[in-house]
């Protein structure tokens, strides 16, 4: 019965995104609240001059643009994010690569949705003394979006021993 399967690859898929947009989503969290509640404002070297421990509240996006905008940063959000869901759904070639991005790039944009809701902005902590400070969310949606790049060139690439009928 081809509706039961597809049923049940569908569940699959969302499994596979809801797991590791959880993962992503808690992980993050737990760190973020961890560091705002013991080491506010502070910075400490993990590896001296390299990467550093540096609490910082982020009211804007990121690199701190749009400071002050939460209001459209949180409506934004909310779009990206019932956006994706969409996307997810209508795509067609669910593989593990693509599920994997989804759901890193859907439990990051969750968890600084929910500091930008709750807190007012977003807490950032990982800093490499080069670059802004960001956070695990931040990374992990940049993750996943390049992932989702380099799926795109995958499945663009047509198979040479697959012959149409």
């Amino acid at each position: 019965m081809p509706g039961k399967t597809g049923q049940a690859n569908k569940r699959l898929t969302h499994g596979v995104v809801w797991l590791i947009a959880t993962v992503v989503f808690l992980s993050d969290s737990l760190i973020k609240n961890y560091l705002r509640q013991t080491a506010a404002f502070q910075s400490f070297p993990i590896i001296e001059n390299i990467l550093h421990i540096t609490i910082v509240f982020n009211p804007g996006a990121a690199f701190g643009i749009l400071k002050g905008k939460t209001t459209m940063l949180v409506y934004t959000s909310i779009f990206f994010i019932i956006f994706f869901f969409t996307f997810i759904n209508k795509e067609k070639n669910r593989n593990l690569l693509f599920l994997i991005s989804c759901g890193l790039i859907l439990g990051g944009a969750a968890s600084n949705l929910c500091d930008r809701l709750f807190l007012g902005y977003v807490v950032d902590y990982i800093d490499l003394r080069i670059w802004p400070v960001f956070n695990l969310s931040d990374s992990c949606i940049s993750i996943g979006a390049a992932l989702l790049f380099l799926d795109s060139f995958r499945k663009s690439k047509v198979n040479p021993c697959k012959r149409d009928s």
